[in-house]
């Protein structure tokens, strides 16, 4: 994997892309200002990434193009889901599924592009993505997928297995519950 240094335009994208994370935080603002619940993987997740971009940008990781364009990928659908919900348009709770699974997903590759560093560098095979950056980007890709995890569990499956648990209490049918819930969904 060669160094992005040795690539200006790629380069440019990098720092555009560092500096694109320091605008992101005002996402922050907008949930602190509306008095929303404010999650630990909502800051944790933005200021390590704002971190680690920094870092990597700095030292030219060449693996850092591959977590670049999938973030970026991600964006491209979270925000625009971020903007109709603060406008108050109707999203099918499904497409938010849709979203968090594709933050996973990118967890999930962010996880095999630093294993893929760390194998092809321990195979004696030309990478210049330092040993520190391969250690400290799994450690964070890692703890991105489980708490991106535990918050579909929890903002998806949890809650729609309480709701069958309570309806089934209720004396309700089950099958008849989840059927319309996945049509009004």
């Amino acid at each position: 994997m060669a160094n992005l240094r040795h690539n200006p335009v790629a380069s440019v994208w990098a720092i555009l892309f560092v500096f694109s994370k320091v605008i992101e935080l005002g996402d922050t603002a907008f949930i602190v200002l509306r008095k929303q619940r404010f999650l630990f993987l909502h800051w944790y997740h933005h200021i390590t990434v704002l971190l680690y971009t920094w870092y990597s940008c700095a030292q030219g990781v060449p693996t850092a193009r591959y977590f670049i364009n999938l973030n970026a990928l991600a964006h491209a659908f979270m925000y625009p889901y971020y903007t109709a919900r603060a406008a108050k348009v109707h999203v099918p709770r499904r497409l938010a599924m849709v979203i968090t699974l594709f933050q996973i997903t990118q967890m999930i590759f962010g996880i095999y592009a630093n294993a893929y560093a760390y194998f092809a560098k321990k195979a004696g095979l030309h990478c210049e993505t330092p040993w520190e950056n391969i250690y400290i980007s799994a450690l964070m890709y890692l703890s991105y997928f489980l708490l991106f995890l535990n918050f579909f569990v929890d903002a998806y499956l949890r809650r729609t297995f309480n709701k069958m648990k309570t309806s089934a209490a209720k004396g309700k049918d089950i099958g008849e519950e989840l059927t319309d819930y996945l049509k009004i969904n």
